[in-house]
């Protein structure tokens, strides 16, 4: 028999207690969202912090796989000064800054370094989940019951009753109770060593994408380095170019005071020199303007003023496009990327297959010991308790080892979500294959129109240096005879447009082939430098 004493006043008298505690935990919270308090802001030393190299941890690259990242990504040794804020730099000293310190390359670091952590841990799934719990409760309301004994004569005055040799002995339960609980549990399926080499193929697609980024960069520093020498070189141009309308003007003031030519004459020259300065102005603040967005590019700080080192020196070659394709296609970061991608959709393929159509396993044990006593009256560790009479108060209910075979029917029916998720992905690697293709087919035709590009620039050269030495020699002889008063200031003027024109027609023919080669090198992914090369033997 259980008899039950009504305890309702105290639970209720707790369960107040508790609502007090909490009432108190979350008002200082509730307060401060009511004054409207903000979180902390950062201040200027912790945003400083934040933009300083280095920018994230490197990624090893995979044993099975060819691409080399650089193992030093911190920030490299800046080169020696050779003025206050100037630093001169040369093409490959710009490529190494930006390599190390390039903003838009840290996400990518970062990314290739969460999918290698992801790789490299895969196999944690094998790991079994394990929880470890204790409970100390209190019965609202209070418990007792009885324990059957044997009987030797003499009615007990305790007893509940005398049946057979035997009586019942009543006992008070404690309201407190204690228990603990551990348990472990694995889900083994197919699916998980697909899933590992998942993670491997999107780590080494990671490594794509980021040597991608990589010699993209290198190319649009290339690429930016020879735009400022070129916006230099017009610079010098137009400076030649005032120094001469000066020279004009001395002349023409000389002849004024002689009476050789008249007033209009010299008027005419200082315009056209005036004229000229502004333009050079403008100039000078797209310089810049551009050199400030290249030291973006480089990660280098604003101020400190950067001086170019290099020339504008197309190294001729004879390209073979269809040769160039066959060799070098495949190579491409574009389409490595992705046949990898495709690899990594063929192996989700196989992972969603095999977790639909194979069984799992279970596995589980769990240990739930019970303490049969008064937690705060009896000895925990000792073993036995007043219920007990010196047997064990630690004692088993449910705990059990589990092996369980698990199969899920809906990938059976062909309506099913997980049948449908199936043939989706099998859609989307049939989408992959033909963006493979697209790609192909646009990478050839790409190396096909730079070869063209490289053919066109290489053949106008030649004929855009011979028309500066004829327009050279044209204002020369202008320059010669109106100094002579052979020619008028209009006729110089005009001579000296054409060679200007000339001039910088050859310089941006010249940067078109650098800039059309470091295209192709890096359309068909070999070094920078490896095509000039082989035109210059």
């Amino acid at each position: 028999m259980i008899s039950r004493s009504d305890n309702s006043s105290k639970g209720v008298a707790i369960l107040g207690l508790a609502l007090i505690v909490v009432s108190f935990a979350f008002a200082p919270a509730a307060a401060a969202q009511a004054r409207g308090t903000s979180l902390p802001q950062a201040g200027a030393t912790e945003i400083r912090r934040a933009a300083a190299a280095p920018y994230g941890n490197p990624g090893r690259p995979s044993a099975t796989w060819s691409t080399e990242v650089p193992a030093d990504l911190g920030p490299a040794s800046a080169p020696a000064h050779t003025g206050e804020g100037t630093r001169t730099i040369g093409v490959e000293d710009a490529v190494s800054l930006a390599l190390d310190r390039n903003l838009g390359l840290a996400g990518q670091r970062l990314d290739v370094a969460t999918k290698q952590r992801k790789a490299e841990t895969s196999w944690n799934q094998f790991l079994p989940t394990v929880d470890v719990s204790t409970t100390l409760g209190r019965m609202n309301m209070a418990q007792a019951t009885s324990v059957m004994l044997p009987f030797s004569g003499g009615a007990p005055t305790t007893a509940t009753g005398v049946y057979n040799s035997v009586y019942y002995q009543g006992f008070d339960l404690p309201s407190w109770n204690l228990s603990a609980s551990l348990s472990a549990q694995v889900v083994l399926n197919a699916a998980m060593l697909q899933s590992m080499k998942g993670a491997r193929l999107d780590y080494e697609a990671g490594l794509i994408s980021y040597a991608a980024a990589t010699r993209k960069l290198e190319r649009d520093v290339r690429k930016n380095f020879y735009g400022l020498l070129l916006m230099q070189e017009n610079m010098k141009l137009m400076q030649e170019n005032i120094d001469n309308a000066k020279r004009r003007v001395d002349q023409a003031e000389a002849n004024f005071k002689a009476g050789l030519v008249p007033e209009l004459t010299l008027l005419s020259a200082q315009v056209a020199w005036e004229n000229m300065k502004p333009a050079l102005e403008e100039m000078r603040i797209a310089y810049a303007s551009a050199l400030d967005g290249f030291a973006l590019i480089l990660g280098l700080p604003r101020g400190p003023g950067l001086e170019l080192k290099g020339d504008i020196l197309p190294s001729y070659a004879d390209m073979d496009a269809g040769r160039l394709i066959t060799e070098r296609l495949g190579d491409r970061f574009d389409v490595q990327g992705l046949v990898k991608t495709l690899e990594g959709m063929k192996s989700g393929e196989k992972e969603l297959h095999a977790r639909i159509f194979t069984p799992s396993l279970i596995l589980g044990w769990n240990f739930d010991p019970s303490f049969v006593g008064d937690p705060f009256k009896d000895d925990l560790f000792k073993g036995d308790s007043t219920l007990t009479q010196g047997g064990d108060a630690w004692q088993q209910r449910t705990g059990m080892f589990r092996a369980t075979l698990s199969f899920r029917l809906n990938g059976l029916f062909p309506q099913s979500q997980e049948a449908q998720g199936l043939a989706a992905m099998r859609d989307g690697i049939e989408q992959a294959r033909t963006g493979l293709a697209l790609t192909i087919r646009g990478a050839e035709a790409e190396i096909d129109s730079l070869v063209r590009k490289l053919d066109k620039s290489r053949k106008s050269s030649d004929a855009l240096k011979l028309n500066v030495d004829l327009a050279d020699r044209a204002y020369r002889l202008s320059d010669l005879a109106y100094r002579a008063g052979a020619k008028d200031l209009l006729e110089v003027q005009s001579a000296e447009l054409e060679l200007r024109k000339a001039q910088v027609q050859v310089i941006t023919e010249n940067y078109n082939y650098v800039t059309g080669l470091l295209d192709l090198e890096y359309a068909v992914n070999v070094p920078f430098g490896t095509l000039a090369k082989a035109g210059a033997k």
